[in-house]
């Protein structure tokens, strides 16, 4: 083992077997649930825990530009929704003829139905005018929240709690429910639940609207469009 002169390295190495498998089946079984949440009340221990895994995910320049922004009540949640209803009709007909006929079945959101809601935004004025690594690509603190708000949802998954990512609304809209400051951006808003089921494989493909890519068409070697 090399010499660790500031006494802050830990021993690395791989995860046991079992340690593993369980990594990639959080991977692997997530879902975004719309439709499959259960009325029970999320325990404030375990919300803790979720928080706690999104919070240690990985920022550029350590920046933790996330806040999370917990929604219990039903009144809140139901303007939400309204916003969302709002926006989703709006969307729909953006899409033509069939398309629009199967994006109207579709179930987009759990909002009034998981009994929590965590918004999660971006403060990207938290470090500072010029930030350690944002310093010629300034999305990365965005990139970096993102990188939280999927740490909650493996997390999640490991905890038999479903997770909905919810995208159709006007910001300034979810904005004005919350009082969230205009230089704050909404990166997320997450609908959280127990769920006893779960699609064995993404809703959007179950219902015939998208299909997973092979992954040997996505990946190149040494530079665009080559493949090994």
């Amino acid at each position: 083992m090399r010499p660790d002169p500031i006494g802050c390295l830990a021993a690395a190495g791989a995860f046991s077997p079992d340690e593993r498998a369980a990594v990639y089946r959080a991977i692997e079984t997530r879902r975004d649930v719309r439709d499959e949440f259960l009325p029970d009340p999320l325990p404030d221990e375990l919300i803790a825990r979720l928080l706690g895994a999104a919070h240690r995910a990985p920022s550029v320049g350590f920046m933790q530009p996330w806040n999370f922004v917990l929604v219990r009540q039903e009144e809140t949640r139901e303007r939400v929704w309204k916003a969302f209803e709002r926006a989703n009709e709006e969307a729909a007909l953006m899409f033509s003829g069939e398309a629009q006929t199967k994006y109207r079945s579709l179930k987009l959101e759990g909002i009034r139905k998981a009994p929590l809601s965590i918004c999660v935004t971006c403060d990207r004025t938290r470090g500072g005018a010029v930030v350690l690594g944002r310093t010629h690509n300034s999305q990365m603190d965005v990139y970096s929240t993102v990188c939280a708000v999927q740490n909650l949802w493996l997390a999640a998954r490991a905890e038999g709690i479903g997770v909905g990512w919810v995208s159709i609304f006007h910001e300034r809209e979810i904005k004005a429910i919350l009082g969230i400051p205009e230089h704050i951006e909404i990166v997320a808003w997450l609908c959280l639940g127990f769920v006893d089921r779960l699609y064995q494989q993404p809703e959007l493909a179950v219902k015939g609207w998208r299909q997973r890519l092979p992954l040997e068409d996505l990946v190149f070697e040494e530079g665009w469009g080559i493949q090994g």
